[in-house]
């Protein structure tokens, strides 16, 4: 009698084991290939990101569905300088094939005017009587007058600090740089939002 409850016992310990050996593993692979948390670094993307918020990246959306302008990315593995890479957070602002241009703190794409609403607060809390996002062409930047087919030009919400796609260093962001796009705050809890963009 005593065997058949410690067989059952061994039984139970290794259906455990099983279940909690294919949770971890579900876990990993929606982590690694479905959706990742990333931390925020910085305030290039202020007001909409926070430096230290943690944000959703949807990996697998950008393998199905085009990447859209105004999306907000997470870029692998970004030269910022000379000797340092890293992971940043930005918005598309120019898809390839696209001619860009800033003027009068007004977004020009093909010519055409764009509206960036997720900028308005920022511009009406300016303290001085400077612009958020100073004069450029893309042509000016980085000596292309278009986006080159597979890139993308980006850039952080908060535009006097961001270090962006206008530093020749970053320039143009290949697609396969691109490790998803994220629409969501998961943390802190006061920041908490399913959809900022």
């Amino acid at each position: 009698m005593e065997e058949k409850v410690q067989g059952k016992q061994k039984n139970e310990l290794v259906e455990w084991i099983k279940a909690i050996a294919f949770a971890l593993l579900v876990a990993f692979v929606i982590k690694q290939f479905l959706f990742t948390p990333v931390l925020v670094k910085g305030a290039s993307m202020m007001p909409t990101l926070e430096d230290h918020d943690r944000v959703i990246i949807n990996r697998i959306g950008p393998k199905f569905k085009s990447i859209d302008r105004f999306d907000v990315v997470v870029v692998e593995n970004v030269l910022l300088n000379k000797n340092e890479e890293e992971n940043i957070i930005k918005r598309i602002i120019g898809l390839p094939g696209d001619k860009i241009e800033y003027k009068d703190d007004q977004l020009y794409i093909n010519g055409e005017k764009f509206s960036e609403p997720y900028l308005e607060q920022e511009k009406k809390e300016l303290k001085d009587t400077g612009l958020l996002t100073y004069d450029f062409t893309i042509d000016q930047l980085l000596g292309e007058t278009t986006v080159p087919e597979g890139h993308y030009f980006v850039l952080g919400d908060n535009r006097r600090v961001s270090n962006d796609s206008r530093n020749p260093v970053v320039g143009f962001i290949p697609k396969e740089k691109i490790m998803g796009t994220t629409s969501i705050v998961c943390w802190p809890l006061k920041h908490i939002d399913l959809n900022f963009n």
